[in-house]
């Protein structure tokens, strides 16, 4: 470890409601009632950050603290920044006064910007990303010069994303939705195809559409929501959410109340625009998650053998 600052942003507002309803993200998946963001802190602590930031919806705080926020803050330090669906400019407040869904990744981490000072990566809080991804995110963003509140990569402008290899994020339940990646020679990345219907198919992938199956780069890189950004990429999203918001009309139907600002489309239209550059930082670690109800059976067997294997005691 450098001994260099670095925060966690754990995105956990999310209202869980294909999840039967429930707060999916304090589901206990561990043999003594661990969720899995307590693996999640608990490497990024072996990585070397120092602070935790829980994004969160204001009504969740009681049992995010009861759950687990008491008790990490024993260990680190613990932040609350609330993402609610009221923080815009008031001048659009009328024109959004039925929404009733908050407004994406990307507003996630705006609620940040009066907190975060130091340079900080960004996971969802109920998807397990594996300690080399911490460790890489750790040093990408340990390696950069800082200024004040102003930490920039050598290079100019950039920011990183953890990437994870294809079939390591794959379901054996049924069909997933991937980000696969392409990257240049000196590992930024060129391009994301957004890529539904992708399954197993014995030791490889296809993708199934209308006209059958064709087969996909087993060992693809795939972007899982693993960021890590720099105190001034507040000023872009900033100025990226307030265009949002004004480019969002009413066209008939309900669309526009249900429109979400979504960080890998920020990043995409920033880097088409030549605005960004995103290095790709690389993690052979499995990666799993919970969206649905069903996927809890598969995520405690996965931990069950993380545990087996002596990586938490």
């Amino acid at each position: 470890m450098t001994g260099k600052k670095a925060t966690l942003v754990i995105m956990a507002a999310g209202i869980g409601s294909r999840f039967g309803g429930g707060i999916k993200q304090l589901e206990p998946v561990g043999p003594k009632g661990e969720i899995i963001v307590d693996y999640s802190i608990y490497d990024a602590i072996e990585a070397g950050f120092d602070k935790v930031v829980f994004v969160i919806r204001k009504d969740l705080e009681s049992d995010f603290r009861e759950v687990i926020g008491n008790r990490i803050e024993e260990k680190v330090e613990v932040v609350y920044a609330y993402q609610e669906v009221s923080e815009i400019p008031e001048v659009y407040a009328t024109k959004f006064a039925k929404r009733s869904k908050p407004w994406g990744t990307g507003q996630a981490i705006l609620a940040c910007r009066e907190i975060v000072k130091e340079p900080f990566a960004v996971i969802n809080a109920d998807d397990y990303y594996g300690r080399s991804a911490y460790r890489e995110a750790y040093e990408y963003l340990t390696g950069r010069e800082c200024k004040g509140e102003k930490c920039v990569a050598k290079e100019g402008r950039e920011v990183a994303m953890v990437s994870f290899i294809l079939k390591n994020t794959l379901s054996d339940f049924g069909t997933v939705t991937r980000g696969i990646c392409e990257k240049s020679e000196e590992g930024y990345l060129k391009s994301v195809v957004e890529t539904s219907n992708i399954a197993k198919r014995g030791n490889g992938a296809v993708v199934i559409d209308g006209e059958g199956e064709r087969s996909l780069d087993i060992n693809a890189l795939v972007s899982m929501n693993m960021w890590c950004f720099f105190p001034d990429f507040f000023e872009k999203l900033e100025t990226g959410f307030e265009e949002f918001l004004r480019e969002l009309r009413y066209e008939g139907g309900e669309g526009y109340l249900k429109a979400e600002y979504l960080l890998p489309t920020i990043v995409g239209d920033l880097l088409d625009k030549g605005e960004l550059k995103v290095k790709v930082l690389e993690s052979k670690d499995r990666w799993f998650g919970v969206t649905y109800r069903e996927d809890k059976e598969t995520v405690v067997a996965e931990i069950g053998k993380l545990l087996e294997e002596g990586l938490y005691s």
